[in-house]
Formats: structure tokens, sequence, C-alpha cells
């Protein structure tokens, strides 16, 4: 039995350093493309099914059509195809919301992936004070750093 939990633990354990190596990771993406690169690298290894890891890919390829010569029109829809399938899966999920404002916020306007930002921005305000600390940083450093909130929306990220 100790086995068996000590198992789990260390799954679990091992699973979060993937995840938090994610997360880091996409922070860092816009500001060079060889943050981008590395990033969309490591989203491509991951080996974990849950939700939030399928996020990060699907960003990934979207973010894949920065450097492909062909098919980004294809990278792109199928990112967006699959972001918006995993959404409507885990409707509760705030870091999935994130990843999608954060991607519809830095893509050309006229690719037309824009949709959800209103939603998601009132969802990330609405949802902050429900999360742990971990899921608080993280929301709070991108909202300090976003686009799409103003000062007023910022400050009740606290």
């Amino acid at each position: 039995m100790k086995l068996l939990l000590s198992f789990i633990t260390a799954f679990i354990f091992f699973f979060q350093t993937d995840l938090e190596a994610l997360r880091n990771s996409y922070a860092k993406s816009n500001l060079s493309n060889a943050n981008t690169e590395a990033f969309i690298n490591l989203a491509e290894k991951q080996s974990g099914s849950d939700a939030v890891t399928g996020g990060y890919k699907a960003a990934a390829q979207i973010m894949e059509a920065k450097f492909a010569k062909k098919n980004r029109k294809a990278l792109v829809k199928n990112g967006a195809t699959s972001l918006e399938s995993i959404i409507k899966n885990n409707p509760n999920n705030i870091e999935l919301r994130l990843i999608r404002l954060s991607v519809q916020e830095n893509i050309p306007k006229i690719v037309g992936y824009r949709g959800s930002m209103k939603d998601d921005k009132v969802f990330l305000i609405n949802n902050y004070s429900k999360q742990n600390a971990a899921m608080k940083s993280y929301v709070k450093k991108f909202v300090t750093q976003s686009k799409s909130f103003t000062d007023t929306e910022r400050a009740t990220i606290k």
C-alpha cells in the first residue's frame, strides 16, 4: 500500500513539474522568437493528456504558424479548434481561459480568432478569488502585462 501511495505521489510530482515548466515557458514565449520556439518544442514533448496540457499544446500549434513556411492557416485553424474543444469540455478552467485570451490578444487581427476575449476577461476577473495561491500568482502576472485589461480591472486582481 505504501509503495502504491509513493508511486502515485511521485507521478503527481513529476506531472506538476512538467506543467510548471510549460507555464513558465509559455509566460516567456512572447518575449522573443527563441522563447517561442523553446515553448513549442517543450509543448510538443509533453505526454500528459489532461486538459491544461492540451491547452498549451494547442497554443503551441497556433504559435508554430508564426515560423511555418507552409500550412500556416491550417496550423492556426487546428490549434484554435483544439483549444475551443478543450475549453468547451472544461468551461470553468481558469488556466484554459487565460491561454485562450493570451492567444487571441496576440494573434494578428486579420486571422479573426478574437471572439472570446471579453468573455474570458470577465471570467478571469470573476473567478480569480476562487483560485489557489499558485494560480492567483500566474493569473496576476498575466493580467499585469495584458493589453486587454484596464487599470481599474487590474486593480481587482490582488
